[in-house]
C-alpha cells in the first residue's frame, strides 16, 4: 500500500515561461523551487504524479549529521539549520524536531567505528557523544537490557516524511512559485546549444534553466539527452505501527531493527541497510561501476525481483516527447514490500521493545532508493549541457539534507556563493574506478 502521505491542492494550469523549471516534486525537489522562489524567480515545480509519493514520504525521516561520509556532512549540518529557517518562513508543518539521535550496540567493533567517526565529526563542529554502558543502558530503558556502549546525537533529529515535502510545496506558492502536479516532463529542448524549454505532457514551458530532481526516474531522463548517470533502484521496506507505545526514544538505532515516533504518535520500524535490489537495465548496465557497493553490502542487499524492470523507471528506449512517457504510465512508484522482511522487522522491534508487543500493525509499504555508485548524491550543473542541473542520487540519505541539496542547487542556478563545496558532487567522478570510494557509513 502506498505510504501515508498529505495531499495539497495545486493550480493545473501550465505556465508558458519561467525562469527556471525543476522537475520532480520529491524534498530535493521542493527544497530547490522554495529556495528559488524566496529568490525572487519564477520557477515552476513539475511533478508527473503527487507532491512526495515516492521515497520522500517512504523514508524514516531522519534529519541526521551522526554518521555521515565526510562528503555529506557539510551538507547535513547545513540543512538541520535550514529545516529551522523553513519552519519559522512558513510556521510548523515540517514535523521537524531537534528530538536526538541514539545509537545503541553490544558490539565492540561497531562502537569503535562510532568513536572514530566522532572524532573526526566533533573537529568539524559535531555534537556526537559516546555513551558507556551505564549511560547507554539508562537512556535505553524502554529496552529492558544493557548495552556495552551508544552513541547520543541531541542536535540531530526527524521530520515528518508524510508531510514535509508537500509542506514546503505550499510555501514555494506562498513565494510566488508555481507547482503543477499530474504534469509529466518528457524531456528538455535545446536551441543555441543550451536550454530552451521543457516539453510536458500538456505542452511546452519555456525556460533557460532546468533543474532535473527526478529521483529514480532521473537516469532515464538524462538518457534523452545523452547524458550518462549510473544509478541503481534499491527496493526498501518499512512498516509502521499505532500510537499506544509510550516511553519511547523518539530516534532509536541498533543493529537489529531502528526505530522513529511518527506525528501521529505512531512508529516507524525498520532494519538498516536491508533491502533488495531490483533488476532494470540501468543497474545491469551499470554493473561493473555499482560492483564495490554490492561487495561491501552484500550481506544487507538481496537480489529483488523484475517489478522495477516493468515499472520502466530505467528504461534505456528514447521515447518520443510528442507521445506518452514513461512516467505517464506509472505516476507514482509503489512497488511491494519484502513480506519476509516485513515480518522480521516486526519481530525484531517487540523483541527490542516491550511496549512494542501489543501494538497493531499500522501500514507497510516499499520505496525505490536512487543510489549512486559511491553512495553520495550527484548535484551538478557542469554536464556539457548549459542550463540544466542535476540533483539526484541520494543513496538512501536525501530526505534529511534536502533543504540543503535544494539551496545548494538555488546558488547554482543563480550563479551565487555555493552553501558548501560542489567538487565531490560532481557527475564526472564515475569516470574513475569506484573502489575505495563508497560512502562510510
Amino acid at each position: 500500500m502506498p505510504a501515508p502521505l498529505a495531499t495539497i491542492s495545486t493550480d493545473p494550469d501550465l505556465p508558458s515561461h519561467a525562469d527556471c523549471v525543476v522537475i520532480g516534486g520529491g524534498i530535493v525537489g521542493v527544497c530547490t523551487a522554495y529556495w528559488l522562489a524566496r529568490a525572487g524567480q519564477a520557477v515552476v515545480l513539475l511533478e508527473k504524479g503527487r507532491v512526495g509519493a515516492e521515497q520522500s514520504s517512504r523514508n524514516w525521516g531522519w534529519c541526521r549529521q551522526q554518521n555521515r561520509d565526510a562528503r555529506e556532512l557539510p551538507l547535513s549540518t547545513a540543512s538541520l539549520t535550514l529545516w529551522e529557517d523553513i519552519e519559522r518562513d512558513l510556521g510548523p508543518g515540517t514535523g521537524f524536531s531537534r528530538c536526538g539521535l541514539l545509537y545503541l550496540s553490544n558490539s565492540e567493533a561497531e562502537l569503535d567505528g562510532w568513536a572514530a567517526w566522532g572524532r573526526f565529526a566533533r573537529a568539524a563542529g559535531v555534537d556526537t557523544r559516546m555513551l558507556t554502558g551505564a549511560e547507554a543502558s539508562e537512556r535505553a530503558a524502554a529496552t529492558g537490557r544493557t548495552w556495552r556502549g551508544g552513541v547520543w546525537s541531541p542536535s540531530d533529529g526527524t521530520a515528518d516524511p508524510s508531510r514535509a515535502a508537500p509542506f514546503i510545496a505550499q510555501g514555494v506558492e506562498k513565494h510566488g512559485g508555481r507547482v503543477v502536479q499530474m504534469c509529466a516532463a518528457r524531456g528538455i529542448e535545446m536551441a543555441g546549444g543550451r536550454v530552451a524549454g521543457v516539453v510536458t505532457e500538456r505542452g511546452t514551458i519555456r525556460t533557460a534553466r532546468v533543474v532535473v530532481a527526478g529521483g529514480a526516474w532521473a537516469s532515464s531522463f538524462l538518457h534523452q539527452m545523452g547524458v550518462d548517470f549510473p544509478q541503481a533502484s534499491i527496493r526498501s521496506s518499512i512498516l509502521s505501527i499505532m500510537p499506544g507505545a509510550t516511553g519511547l526514544p523518539d530516534a532509536l538505532h541498533t543493529a537489529d531493527v531502528s526505530i522513529t515516533r511518527r506525528g501521529d504518535g505512531g512508529h516507524t520500524l525498520a532494519i538498516s541497510g536491508r533491502a533488495s535490489v531490483d533488476l532494470t537495465p540501468g543497474m545491469l548496465r551499470g554493473s561493473k561501476q555499482f560492483l564495490p557497493m554490492f561487495a561491501k553490502r552484500w550481506r544487507a542487499l538481496r537480489v529483488g525481483g523484475t517489478g522495477g524492470w516493468r515499472a520502466g523507471f530505467e528504461t534505456r528506449r528514447i521515447w518520443a516527447l510528442d507521445r506518452e512517457t514513461p512516467m505517464e504510465r506509472m505516476r507514482v512508484l509503489d512497488p511491494a514490500p519484502a513480506p519476509a522482511l516485513i515480518r522480521q522487522t516486526l519481530t525484531r522491534a517487540r523483541a527490542l521493545l516491550p511496549a512494542l508487543r501489543d501494538i497493531p500493525v499500522q501500514a507497510s509499504w516499499a520505496g525505490y532508493i536512487d543510489s549512486t555508485p559511491d553512495g553520495v548524491p550527484v548535484i551538478d550543473a557542469d554536464m556539457g549541457v548549459p542550463g540544466l542541473v542535476l540533483a539526484a542520487g541520494l543513496s538512501g540519505h536525501g530526505f534529511g539534507i534536502g533543504p540543503g541539496v535544494g539551496h545548494l542547487v538555488a546558488d547554482m542556478v543563480l550563479g551565487r556563493a555555493p552553501l558548501t563545496e560542489t567538487a565531490q558532487y560532481r557527475l564526472a567522478r564515475f569516470d574513475e574506478s569506484q573502489w575505495g570510494k563508497v560512502a562510510k557509513f
